[in-house]
């Protein structure tokens, strides 16, 4: 079986819903939920594990960063289209509704989202593309 930190996409969001995070939450020094969210085109759920941080009392910080690209993930245009989702933080799935933070809030929230994923600075030089911290609030 392969070391944790070496878990990717389908491979990391299935290791870590079978052990409800107890493999997969922790990963390369960051902390992992996973984002449940509708296609925007099939309605079909799609799953994602993304490095996220704690934000006040009831939301979840996650960068919508795909590594810099030019063109955002594809779940971040899922919220787009639809931003009533779910969370999975180790074993408790939680209701949320998504929103791109907002131009004040964002500078706080970045930093914070830098913190752990300090490449997210590099990926924001790879492209013109302002990339989004997503608000994922408690519903």
């Amino acid at each position: 079986m392969a070391n944790v930190d070496e878990l990717h996409g389908e491979a990391h969001v299935q290791r870590y819903l079978e052990t409800n995070g107890e493999e997969g939450f922790h990963w390369k020094g960051t902390e992992i939920l996973i984002l449940f969210t509708k296609g925007r085109k099939s309605g079909d759920e799609r799953r994602h594990a993304l490095i996220f941080r704690t934000w006040e009392d009831n939301a979840y910080l996650v960068v919508a960063s795909k590594g810099g690209a030019d063109a955002p993930p594809a779940w971040f245009l899922n919220l787009q289209d639809n931003p009533e989702a779910e969370i999975q933080v180790k074993d408790e799935r939680i209701a949320v509704r998504a929103r791109v933070a907002n131009d004040e809030e964002k500078p706080a929230m970045w930093s914070r989202m830098v913190e752990v994923w300090p490449d997210y600075d590099d990926y924001q030089t790879k492209t013109s593309r302002p990339i989004p911290v997503v608000v994922l609030e408690r519903v």
